[in-house]
């Protein structure tokens, strides 16, 4: 296996995926679940570019790979919230 220099957190998952110590999470409502977000992802018409820091940018991926969604979903997802008043500003 060709491996690309890792990071300490890398190797640490690599070493754990390659010790078999991770399980599917494939069920059913998982499965539904994520179909329901690709659908939706797909439904998008319209094409936005943005520039945000490297850090923020870092933080939505983590943030969206805990969930287990694509980042540009989580990010759409939060802005959809947001103008539709979901969420707000602190202390408005």
């Amino acid at each position: 296996m060709v491996r690309k220099k890792l990071d300490k957190d890398e190797k640490v998952i690599l070493d754990s995926y390659e010790n078999e110590e991770w399980e599917s999470v494939k069920t059913k409502k998982n499965v539904t679940k994520y179909q329901a977000i690709a659908q939706t992802t797909l439904k998008k018409d319209k094409r936005v570019n943005i520039r945000i820091s490297e850090r923020d940018l870092e933080l939505l991926q983590e943030r969206a790979f805990r969930e287990g969604i694509p980042y540009q979903t989580l990010m759409s997802s939060v802005l959809h919230k947001y103008v539709t008043g979901i969420f707000s500003e602190k202390g408005m």
